[in-house]
């Protein structure tokens, strides 16, 4: 890795250090950080941050799974019988294809475990640097020491760090330490070098959880030389090499072949009495490579991994196989609404004071471009009065206030862009409901920063939590010529959770109390306040209610851990509301629609309030247009639904579809409630308290964009772009997997049947020295296994998906891969397939030949006397390969018929499958017709007229299948839903949304 540029190791611990004497050690800036250039050079240097021989794919293990099996030792039994009986040939061929299937499977398996880690990996963790004096997100393994690493509530630490800054920071070291509470760090010095880890309150330590605050540190130690590091622990790790529910029940499936496989060979061996002979045993073994699928592992993994790479096409990373599995059986969908089925682009449109009414602000995205304009209040709806624009930092008292509180009691960043190539391009980071405030108070000229110069100290922050849903800073203020500096406690959050810590609100300048003469009832303050909320949010906005009020110190208390926060917010000065307009994706509601033409229910359970949420869910289409927010059941708050006992849920005809100012343990009863009902739900998440509903859920889905780390690694699947319409895509791709698998595995098995059928029932016809007659040889049985049925079977698992895929109602989650259907489809057609090539072997020969006992020792050897024997056993090859090949087509579709002019159209996207279709015709020739070849290795010779017989055999199987289908169609009932689950109304346009919402203006 080249030599190292600085010890690693010093000779005292880096918690005996300062920050200044960290700052040195590795020669960096906790202000600029480290440069790009620095950063990759210490890379070079210092080589990734991961564990040693932690993941990745073993070339071993893979060649090994390829040789460890069933079919392998029973191989290589006929290879050892073949060669014992001096057979050289045969063998060779048998050992050929031993040796050449393991090849194949191991280069198909390798790449495709590869493919599948490589895009696991893209939802691994990533880290928060300042890197040239920008904040910015890298993958965590590229972090360096030196790095100044950002650590916020939900990360996962990536790197050993001492701590320069801390806000409320709370770490769960539970994987390091076994210390079950989280631990309360702060930025002491400590001299003691031999200090427990677990009392090294001054550094964060790699794969440790943030679970409260905020921090920033500096790298220390990164990859094998972080305390994790050093005890060689992976326990962070996803086990992602578990095996699957479909592995599990093929491994089932494994096991019942094998004993299939000693019965049949009980049963050869009983037809001859049980007398041993090199024939009888070779008849035997043939039996049971009959009975065996030999591609079928490695298709199941081809097509995994053609699905892996398919949903990561689509911005879905799996990070456990099951779930790919799974999804086909999702009935429900839980989805968060911000960012999933919005944009996630807020932007502050309206305000509302209590003492000159509403605002307007214009402009749109996090681009601080825009104006405000004071309206007054509304008349049935509309402006009564004209606007009058705000100048930049001016307004009345209450309305500056509250753009302070907006500009500091926020932790996003916006920033014009410093880099000549983005043109001063404006960038924002952290929670876009904060970006949105930001941007806000950049409108009215107070952005943070400005005022941070101005001498605001930020000395202590309550962080926003899903409990409480509320936030709370305290600053100290600039002391100015006309005014000694104060402590003030700012407060941004739910109108429910804010206004009950309000005694107060602001008028012309003073704090009235809401319960004097003066500031009038609190109960008709309260009603107008709420009656204003709700007119913003039945226009599909966000409400925030911000609220602030002088803090006095207490000498002796320490602002900085001393501080409870029940009575910290408390006696709050009400200040006004915030309108946030986060506009609906404009895929979210055809997505919807197909959830419910596939018969899926789409749930929102958001944190919003009832009458924002409703807003939005008639837009993209989850309730009625003519849906009432209030006591209606397909709308509840979280806290009425919370309230309900499980019976009483249970009673519900349906569960709501609208849970607002939801919490994680809503989540976690919403599908506890669900599973009651025996339903198959996924769940999405982001934050760290939503890894219980996540891991709850059959399929937990975590948001890559705004997820924490440790929602992502609770979650089975990752999306990159924290949208809707992907999981409906997800849920498609996994129909489309479970279909395919279906369609593969019952043109294997099919083709097995076949085999045995021709096989047990040729047990009949004797040669003339009393032994059973081989209508196929050991090396064509594993021709058509290996070469013939395969290729088409990957085909199968790489169809799309069929018109009718999101018109189906979903899978029961119990049903296995061998539905009723399939099993009894799998029996027939191979019964059919056995009985026409049987019936072939015996035509050619008993009606064109001389029969079985002209010949000796047909099954080993040619001869002028086996020419019948050997005619009559290339007809039934013949006639086997090109049914399994015509098969593939009949299996495209469970009931339709595959040789329709628009179904054979469609076949042509599919290249693998008509192209292993063609080659296997093409094989076909060679292998009847070399000379030498055909007789020794296949034990069968050329045909001449035969052929009208093999093509009127797969003309008859075609007809006899579509007669099947046919009978299929009439008789069961059908798969395709009729309509949707739910009869949708008239829905409003998001045009018809935006401008109710934006374009407000005043009357003229």
């Amino acid at each position: 890795m080249g030599k190292k540029v600085v010890d690693l190791e010093p000779e005292t611990p880096f918690h005996t250090f300062t920050v200044e004497q960290t700052a040195q050690h590795y020669n960096t800036s906790i202000l600029e950080g480290l440069s790009a250039v620095e950063a990759a050079n210490r890379l070079k240097s210092y080589g990734a941050n991961e564990l040693e021989g932690n993941g990745g794919v073993k070339w071993y293990k893979v060649l090994w799974r390829q040789v460890a099996n069933a079919l392998v030792v029973i191989l290589l039994i006929a290879t050892a019988l073949a060669f014992a009986t001096k057979d050289f040939a045969e063998g060779g061929v048998i050992l050929f294809i031993i040796i050449m299937n393991a090849a194949i499977g191991f280069w198909q398996e390798f790449n495709a475990e590869q493919t599948m880690e490589a895009l696991r990996n893209m939802s691994s963790p990533t880290a928060q640097v300042i890197r040239d004096e920008t904040r910015v997100t890298i993958p965590n393994n590229q972090a360096v020491p030196g790095d100044i690493m950002i650590f916020e509530d939900g990360d996962v630490i990536g790197a050993d760090c001492r701590l320069f800054e801390v806000f409320n920071l709370e770490t769960d070291e539970a994987l390091l330490t076994g210390e079950s509470l989280p631990v309360q760090k702060n930025l002491e010095h400590i001299e003691d070098a031999d200090e427990a880890l677990g009392d090294r309150l001054n550094m964060v330590f790699s794969s440790t959880t943030v679970v409260k605050g905020r921090a920033k540190g500096i790298v220390t130690n990164t990859g094998m030389k972080t305390q994790i590091g050093k005890i060689a622990t992976t326990l962070m790790n996803v086990d992602t090499n578990e095996a699957t529910p479909l592995q599990k029940r093929l491994n089932k499936m494994a096991y019942f072949i094998f004993a299939a496989a000693l019965v049949l060979v009980l049963i050869v061996f009983a037809v001859h009495n049980f007398v041993y002979s090199n024939e009888v045993a070779i008849y035997a073994i043939s039996v049971s490579i009959a009975i065996i699928p030999e591609g079928l592992v490695a298709v199941v993994t081809l097509t995994m991994a053609f699905g892996v790479r398919r949903m990561a096409e689509v911005k879905a990373i799996v990070r456990r196989l099951s779930s790919l599995e799974s999804l086909g059986a999702v009935t429900n969908i839980c989805s968060d609404k911000t960012g999933t089925l919005t944009q996630s682009k807020m932007v502050a449109v309206r305000m509302w004071f209590p003492t000159d009414g509403f605002y307007r602000v214009s402009g749109t995205g996090f681009v601080p471009e825009g104006e405000i304009f004071h309206q007054g209040e509304m008349v049935e709806g509309e402006i009564d009065g004209e606007e009058n624009q705000i100048a930049k930092g001016s307004g009345p008292d209450h309305y500056l206030r509250t753009l302070q509180v907006a500009s500091l009691c926020n932790m996003s960043e916006v920033r014009r862009t410093q880099h000549p190539e983005s043109h001063g391009e404006w960038t924002a980071i952290g929670d876009p409901t904060e970006i949105a405030l930001q941007v806000l108070a950049y409108k009215a000229g107070l952005p943070k920063p400005e005022l941070v110069q101005q001498g605001f100290n930020l000395i202590a922050e309550f962080p926003f939590d899903s409990s409480v849903k509320r936030m709370s800073v305290l600053y100290k203020t600039p002391a100015t010529a006309f005014k000694a500096s104060e402590h003030l406690i700012f407060m941004k959050g739910a109108t429910e959770r804010v206004f009950p810590c309000c005694n107060y609100y602001l008028k012309d300048g003073q704090e009235v109390s809401l319960q004097s003469e003066k500031g009038g009832d609190r109960a008709a303050f309260e009603e107008t306040m709420t009656e204003k909320m709700n007119a913003l949010a039945e226009k599909g906005l966000r409400v925030l209610t911000l609220a602030y009020r002088k803090f006095d110190v207490v000498p002796g208390v320490d602002l900085v851990h001393g501080l409870v926060r029940e009575e910290v917010e408390t006696n709050m000065v009400f200040l006004g509301l915030v309108g946030i307009y986060d506009p609906p994706r404009a895929e979210s509601r055809p997505a919807v629609l197909k959830c419910y033409e596939a018969g899926i229910r789409v749930h929102m359970l958001t944190g919003d309030h009832p009458s924002t949420a409703a807003a939005i869910a008639k837009e993209v289409a989850i309730i009625p247009e003519d849906s009432i927010v209030h006591n209606n059941p397909l709308i509840m708050t979280a806290a009425q639904f919370d309230s309900m006992s499980d019976e009483e849920v249970d009673r519900l005809a349906e569960l709501p579809r609208v849970v607002a100012r939801c919490s994680p343990d809503t989540k976690v009863k919403m599908i506890e409630a669900l599973h009651r009902r025996k339903m198959f739900a996924t769940m999405t998440g982001d934050g760290v308290n939503d890894s219980p509903s996540l891991k709850a859920a059959d399929v937990g889905i975590a948001m890559g964009q705004s997820g924490s780390d440790v929602a992502k690694q609770a979650a089975d699947i990752v999306l990159t772009d924290d949208n809707f319409s992907t999981i409906v895509q997800a849920v498609a791709e996994g129909r489309r997997i479970f279909a395919n698998i279906q369609k593969f595995v019952q043109h294997l098995m099919s083709a097995n049947v076949a085999e045995i059928v021709v096989l047990i029932v040729g047990l009949a016809i004797k040669d003339k020295d009393g032994h059973a007659l081989f209508p196929m040889s050991a090396v064509e049985i594993l021709f058509l296994n290996m070469i013939t049925s395969s290729p088409p079977a990957m085909g199968l698992g790489l169809e799309p998906p069929s018109e009718s895929n999101m018109r189906e109602p979903p899978r029961s989650a119990k049903q296995g891969l061998f539905s009723f259907e399939v099993i009894m489809d799998t029996f027939i057609y191979g019964l059919a397939m056995g009985i026409l090539t049987f019936a072939s072997f015996c035509i050619v020969l008993f009606g064109f030949q001389d029969g079985p006992l002209v010949g000796t020792n047909c099954n080993s050897i040619w001869s002028e006397g086996c020419m019948g024997v050997f005619k009559a056993r290339a007809t039934g090859y013949a006639c086997m390969t090109f049914l399994i090949l015509v098969h593939a087509i009949n299996c495209r579709a469970l009931r339709e018929s595959g040789w329709t002019i628009k179904n054979l159209k469609t076949m042509k996207d599919n290249r693998m499958l008509w192209l292993s279709i063609v080659v296997g015709m093409i094989l076909v020739f060679p292998v009847l017709y070399i000379p030498g070849f055909n007789t020794t290795v296949f034990k069968h010779t050329y045909l001449t007229y035969e052929w009208g017989l093999v093509i009127f055999d797969v003309i008859l199987f075609i007809l006899f299948a579509e007669l099947y289908k046919f009978i299929k169609r009439r008789t069961m009932k059908p798969l395709s839903l009729e309509g949707g689950a739910m009869e949708m109304q008239s829905m409003p346009t998001s045009a018809t949304l935006a401008d109710s919402v934006i374009g407000v203006q005043s009357k003229k």
